[in-house]
């Protein structure tokens, strides 16, 4: 059977032309493929041979053909074929030689057209891939870049900044020395050479260091005061150097020079000396780098003026005066246009050559403001100041801070006249309008300000000007006015209307003396921006602002805004009020008391201020009719009632004043109209009225109400052992015994360690018991003087008189302030001492001068006592103790 043929892949079909630009391309998709051909075995694909590439067997054996049994017959296949299947491999010419030995050589250009081919195509594809490659390499060199930035791009923006260095930023830069590569090399690779002898003792007598001296020297300076012996070890070459160098600078300092020729006073110059701070060696050394690094700045860059200033301020630090103007000259050469050479040159020359100086700088610089100032300045009378700066005028007419200067040295008239041509230079200077405005009439200033207004239309300032204009010819309508339209006017304009800003313009009128300006401000921005509900808020504390900061009229201002939207809010009245008493005049005052009552009728508080400050000007006719006034809205006030009392009182119109008490009694007044009646009756020495208004009181109040109000009070004031006790009194006056002793006891427990307590326990028990009650009180509170009072007088009770005495005594020593102890003890005496003991307590009492004590504090309040010595208000007090002989009957 015949060997099948190579089976190979079916030409495609015929494509379409290709394009012209296509041209020049292979057009091997048409061609017929190559003998032998592997698809995509060019380009490093595996290819694959089936059984019908290679045909039937060759046989069972090794390269024997099927039928052969061996005996050579296969031998004439072997020589038609050329070669033996079975001969090695050779290593140095492989299989060339054996099995594709014979093999032709023709398909070789067909596989270099194949691989060009593809070749072709690779180019093709990756130059399709190359943008986007590239891109994305850049963006990854970029990102790397940006993370890891080099040292000069770390820097660029500083080293632009170094354009605007100031002079003084240049001198304060510090030396940081040579540490570069090449000084390190030369360091390292230096050599030593061992020094001979004799040149070293050369040098250590050169440098030979002197701590004593010859006996010969020392004797010949017999007589001197100084410690040689306490001469230290110094370098006496340093020395030598440093007062040297020292000595050079002191004498720079000192001299003048005259045609080159430094020239030194030969009188005066050590005594100038002297007087001047000696330059340490450190500060030598500084001024020699600083003077090196600045020589290199002006060297290399002699365009640069902030190194010449520098250099001659270090020279003129240094003491080197003549070096620092001849830099600064060489300055002003080498920078001609730079003002801030010129006026350190100025600064530097004398007097007589300041103004030539002065005079080159502004002919080079003629547009310097600075220079025209500076020579301003160097003159010495007005006149002369003048005619400078108006020269300066002639080249800088729009200079703002010239125009300043110049009117100020000019006279009224003068001034009018160059504002007008000012403002005509500087239009659009606010300061230059206002000034001129300032000068001229109520007419002029009118017209002035409206050209104002056409060059500067959103300026407030002004509109100010203009309200403060009219107020001060009078035109006091006109002022709120000005400030209303001004407002419309700039909202209209766009401009938004800063609330701070205006308050802080009101304050600033206020100040200035425009008063109604200031309240127009007040009113017409004082609401702009704040929310309804937060108004009252925000105004009072406006309000407030400005009276810590002494706006006295800008804060009764807002007040009287506040006050024209809330009128009902009693606070607000008070606040305002208050500001006006201290602050205002007492007409405004009264004016706003007036309003005040008016728009609150049923404000007491209101009322009594309002009457009061009448009272308190004189006027109690008219204090009078307010409160009465104000008994139709408030009849059942009792502080109207009160302060009418006192208003006729005060003015020695007693019967008036019973009256009006009498009146607000019935119409059921407190305890304190009550206790104004009974003082009324004391004041007139009606005892026996007084005592009888005490009595009603208590009996119309009643127990009930003492209990409540007792109780009130112990629960607001816990552990307050007077409480306790004014509870326990007003039970045992209504005879209550049983609830006196069981708030005694309560009071015992929450107060354990009083003595007014456990003294009204002793009293108040059976008179068996009170002894034992006593030393219970003494172990609770053995030190207080009431117990001790207490336990006294029940010694005396039991006629131990000795034990009394000495118990009455240590209460008095105690408390030596309270003048029941004194009364009880010097009654004791009376009793039962002498005139010794009688004459030794009053004068300890004198001595003492007591204050305290419920009996002793009634006696010595009462009118008829007022005068009474403290001996006479004694002897009162123990009548007041009685007559009788048993003390227990008197309260401590």
């Amino acid at each position: 059977m015949a060997s099948p043929t190579a089976t190979t892949p079916s030409a495609p079909p015929p494509p379409p032309p290709p394009p012209a630009a296509c041209a020049a391309r292979y057009d091997f998709l048409n061609s017929k493929p190559p003998p032998n051909y592997v698809a995509r075995l060019g380009r490093g694909a595996a290819g694959f041979t089936t059984r019908s590439d290679i045909g039937p067997a060759m046989g069972r054996g090794r390269g024997k053909p099927p039928g052969d049994d061996g005996d050579g017959d296969g031998g004439g296949d072997e020589e038609e074929k050329g070669y033996d299947e079975n001969q090695k491999f050779d290593e140095f010419e492989g299989n060339d030689a054996g099995l594709f030995s014979n093999a032709g050589h023709d398909d070789e250009d067909d596989d270099r057209e194949a691989d060009a081919v593809w070749e072709g195509i690779d180019r093709r594809m990756d130059s399709r891939r190359k943008d986007r490659r590239e891109a994305r390499l850049k963006q990854e060199i970029e990102r790397y870049r940006a993370s890891n930035p080099k040292i000069t791009e770390q820097f660029a923006d500083l080293k632009r900044k170094l354009v605007d260095l100031s002079a003084q930023e240049w001198e304060s830069i510090p030396e940081i020395g040579d540490y570069s590569l090449r000084r390190n090399k030369k360091r390292r690779f230096e050599s030593f050479v061992p020094v001979p002898d004799t040149l070293l003792e050369k040098a250590r007598q050169e440098q030979g260091h002197v701590t004593a001296l010859d006996p010969k020297s020392r004797a010949a300076a017999a007589g001197a005061e100084t410690p040689w012996a306490q001469t230290p070890v110094t370098d006496l070459t340093a020395v030598g150097e440093g007062r040297g160098t020292v000595l050079s600078l002191k004498l720079d300092r000192l001299s003048d020079s005259v045609s080159g020729v430094t020239i030194v006073d030969p009188r005066g110059y050590l005594t100038n000396l002297k007087s001047m701070k000696i330059t340490s060696d450190a500060e030598i050394s500084d001024i020699k780098k600083a003077r090196l690094l600045l020589k290199s700045v002006i060297q290399t860059n002699p365009k640069h003026p902030p190194g010449w200033i520098a250099a001659a301020r270090l020279e003129e630090v240094a003491g080197k005066l003549q070096v620092a103007q001849q830099l600064i000259q060489r300055g002003c050469e080498e920078c001609p246009t730079n003002e801030d050479v010129w006026l350190k040159a100025c600064r530097l020359a004398s007097p007589d050559e300041a103004k030539a100086v002065i005079a080159r700088g502004v002919k080079e610089i003629p547009n310097s403001v600075k220079l025209w100032l500076q020579a301003a300045k160097l003159e010495t009378s007005d006149l002369n100041k003048s005619r400078v700066l108006r020269k300066g005028l002639e080249h800088i007419p729009d200079s703002v801070r010239l125009w300043k200067s110049v009117v100020e040295l000019a006279n009224e008239e003068d001034a009018r006249l160059l504002l007008h041509r000012a403002v005509e230079c500087c239009p659009f200077h606010l300061e230059l309008w206002l000034a001129l405005a300032r000068l001229e009439t109520y007419d002029q200033a009118k017209k002035v300000l409206n050209k104002a207004k056409e060059k500067l239309p959103k300026e407030p300032a002004i509109w100010i000007m203009a309200a403060k204009l009219e107020e001060a010819n009078g035109n006091t309508e006109s002022v709120n006015e000005v400030i209303e339209r001004s407002i419309k006017t700039l909202q209209g304009k766009g401009l938004g209307i800063d609330r701070e800003a205006w308050l802080k313009e009101a304050e600033a009128a206020e100040h200035a003396g425009s008063v109604m300006t200031c309240q127009a401000i007040v009113k017409n921005t004082i609401g702009v921006g704040v929310d309804d509900e937060d108004r009252k808020r925000t105004w009072v504390a406006d309000a407030e602002e400005c009276k810590k900061r002494g706006s006295v009229e800008t804060a009764p201002a807002i007040y009287a805004h506040v006050l024209s939207v809330f009128k009902f809010k009693k606070s607000i009245w008070l606040k305002a009020a208050q500001l006006e008493k201290r602050h205002g005049t007492e007409e405004s005052l009264y004016i706003l008391l007036s309003k005040a009552t008016t728009y609150n009728r049923h404000a007491e508080v209101l009322w009594l201020m309002y009457a009061k400050e009448k009272w308190l000007a004189g006027d109690v006719p008219a204090a009078q009719t307010i409160l009465q006034e104000a008994y139709a809205y408030l009849p059942n006030s009792e502080e109207i009632w009160l302060a009418a009392f006192k208003l006729e009182f005060e003015n020695n119109e007693p019967e008036r004043a019973r009256i009006l008490l009498s009146k607000a009694r019935e119409r059921g007044g407190t305890e304190r109209v009550w206790m104004k009646s009974a003082i009324v009756e004391r004041e007139l020495g009606n005892v026996d009225e007084e005592r009888k208004l005490l009595e009603e009181e208590e009996k119309i109040n009643g127990l009930r109400k003492s209990r409540a109000v007792l109780t009130m009070a112990r629960k607001k004031n816990p552990a307050t052992p007077e409480l306790w006790l004014a509870a326990v009194r007003a039970e045992l006056r209504h005879r209550n015994k049983k609830e006196a002793d069981a708030l005694l006891a309560k009071a015992l427990q929450e107060c354990p360690t009083s003595g007014i307590l456990w003294a009204a326990a002793i009293e108040m028990v059976p008179r068996p018991q009170r002894k034992a009650k006593s030393s219970d009180a003494i172990k609770r509170c053995d030190h207080d003087p009431h117990v001790i009072a207490a336990v006294a007088k029940l010694f005396w009770h039991d006629r131990k008189f000795d034990k009394a005495r000495s118990w009455l005594n240590r209460a008095v020593t105690l408390a030596p302030d309270i003048g029941d102890f004194w009364a009880l003890y010097y009654k004791f005496e009376l009793q039962h001492g002498n005139a010794d003991t009688h004459k030794d307590v009053v004068q300890r009492c004198v001595a003492s001068e007591p204050k305290h004590g419920e009996r002793w504090q009634a006696i010595a309040k009462a009118v008829e006592n007022s005068h009474l010595s403290i001996e006479a208000l004694l002897k009162k007090a123990v009548v007041a103790l009685g007559q009788d002989e048993n003390p227990n009957a008197v309260d401590p």
